[in-house]
């Protein structure tokens, strides 16, 4: 008996399946990352602001490049990323303050 593909998004790959454990099942979905330059990592940090993702992917996107940059020897690089990475943190903790006071005053 062969086992079927399991659903897509799960993580588990049967024995003998032709999916790859890190292929990118949707790569409409996806946001490329560069950081060749100063210029390339000033664009990906504003293409990742305004892409619809949550949260987490978007600090996910982000700590990847400044990694990369900072392995790669590209310090400005990572440095443009965690200063994005902060702002987001930070906008981030002001929206669910926000949410927060609303809820309060509602009750």
């Amino acid at each position: 008996m062969k086992k079927k593909d399991p659903k897509v998004g799960t993580g588990k790959k049967p024995k003998g399946s032709g999916r790859r454990l890190y292929t990118d099942e949707n790569p409409k979905d996806t946001v490329t990352i560069k950081f060749a330059t100063v210029a390339d990592a000033q664009a990906t940090a504003r293409k990742v602001k305004r892409v619809n993702k949550p949260f987490a992917r978007k600090i996910q996107i982000r700590t990847v490049l400044e990694q990369r940059a900072k392995v790669a020897g590209k310090k400005s690089q990572a440095q443009i990323e965690k200063r994005a990475k902060k702002e987001n943190r930070a906008k981030h903790r002001g929206n669910q303050a926000k949410a927060k006071n609303k809820k309060k005053r509602k009750t």
